[in-house]
């Protein structure tokens, strides 16, 4: 398991490196839209997408694995057992590799996270984080 955290501590690392922007964040979300949807409390569809994966309106600040009427893999529920809290340096290292994040994250070597798509671009995983905080 070291050998696999060892990338995410060097992302963790390396992201305020650079400065994450919104906008393009907001660009690179369409990658994300096959699974999820930003969907405003109001019904305003920000981003209409999927509904594989939860609605990402106001994620950061939110415990992982709390977003209403969504079924969590019992990795990201473990996560929440925890009380880990979305902020935008843990969505960029959980978009480079979700299951070792949840690895991570919950201090189970055997979790794994229902995510399987990853982003290998620490700039872009930012990005998309950065623009997920201005959903509040």
């Amino acid at each position: 398991m070291l050998t696999r955290l060892l990338p995410l501590v060097a992302l963790a690392l390396a992201t305020p490196a650079f400065a994450a922007d919104p906008a393009k964040g907001e660009d690179s979300f369409k990658k994300c839209k096959s699974c999820h949807s930003i969907i405003a409390p109001d019904g305003t569809e920000v981003q209409k997408g999927g509904k594989t994966g939860p609605n990402l309106w106001g994620v950061v600040g939110r415990v992982a694995g709390s977003a209403p009427d969504f079924k969590y893999g019992e990795g990201l529920l473990e996560v929440n057992a925890k009380g880990t809290v979305w902020d935008e340096a843990q969505i960029a290292t959980y978009l480079a590799d979700p299951t070792a994040w949840v690895e991570a994250a919950s201090g189970d070597a055997a979790a794994k996270s229902k995510m399987s798509f990853k982003l290998p671009k620490p700039e872009e995983a930012a990005d998309i984080a950065a623009y997920l905080a201005t959903l509040k």
